[in-house]
């Protein structure tokens, strides 16, 4: 990497990671394309999984009282087999055809963000297995499953502090998987992936505590049409990139 991108992708980590600490989620969704501007795929989607790895440890610490420990454990056995069978779209599947449906699967979501579509009434319980195959699937690919999980469990709990700290519980035990199966599939065998992770832990950390403390200050539909506004501009630039 030269300097300039060594600059960029702090930039990245550090936008990433305060939006995650604001509204606990995001961090994937905003680095991966916009990291993937500029590097391989294969290096990116490792590389946040640590991250992300790593603040959902942090964030789901914090607030462990607060997870609604029965919503995440819906979510888990399907989640379990998306991530396997998107780790092996991962490592067999072309470099523009991944770019461009990540591209669109960005896509939708911001203009979910941006429209703040968000139902009032509970939906029922037996959507995680759609939500959670998709996210586990989707992460295991992208390093960016949180969309259907999101949108479910927005349905679920009405609270966003509680819904934060589940969110993080979430992503921690689903990530704790994905580290796993990138082992097995040998995308974590690069001594690159581990090495930047460690340099990028400082800034991702500071980014995350300063995203805690806006926390409060926000109202979570301005989060997240902040967020859809900066999907919309990481899907276009990614479908610029699959079709240079």
């Amino acid at each position: 990497m030269e300097v300039w991108q060594y600059a960029t992708a702090t930039a990245i980590v550090v936008l990433a990671y305060f939006i995650r600490g604001i509204a606990g989620f995001g961090s994937g969704l905003v680095a991966v394309p916009l990291l993937a501007l500029f590097l391989p795929l294969t290096f990116v989607v490792p590389l946040i999984l640590l991250l992300d790895f790593t603040a959902s440890l942090v964030m789901g610490g914090l607030d462990l009282k607060r997870v609604q420990w029965r919503e995440v454990g819906m979510l888990i056995p399907f989640s379990l087999i998306g991530v396997i069978v998107g780790t092996q779209l991962l490592v067999n599947l072309p470099l523009t055809p991944m770019l461009l449906i990540l591209a669109a699967f960005i896509f939708v979501f911001a203009v979910r963000s941006l429209l703040n579509l968000k139902g009032e009434k509970p939906v029922s319980a037996w959507w995680a297995i759609p939500a959670s195959f998709t996210g586990g699937t989707v992460g295991g690919l992208f390093g960016t499953g949180g969309p259907p999980y999101v949108i479910y469990l927005n349905h679920r709990i009405q609270d966003k502090t509680l819904l934060r700290a589940t969110f993080s519980a979430l992503f921690f035990i689903e990530g704790a998987v994905r580290i796993a199966t990138f082992f097995i599939a040998g995308l974590l065998m690069a001594q690159t992936v581990w090495w930047n992770a460690l340099f990028a832990l400082p800034v991702m950390l500071g980014a995350l505590w300063v995203g805690g403390h806006v926390h409060t200050g926000l109202t979570q539909t301005h989060m997240t049409r902040l967020i859809g506004v900066l999907l919309l501009l990481a899907s276009v630039s990614l479908t610029l990139k699959a079709l240079n």
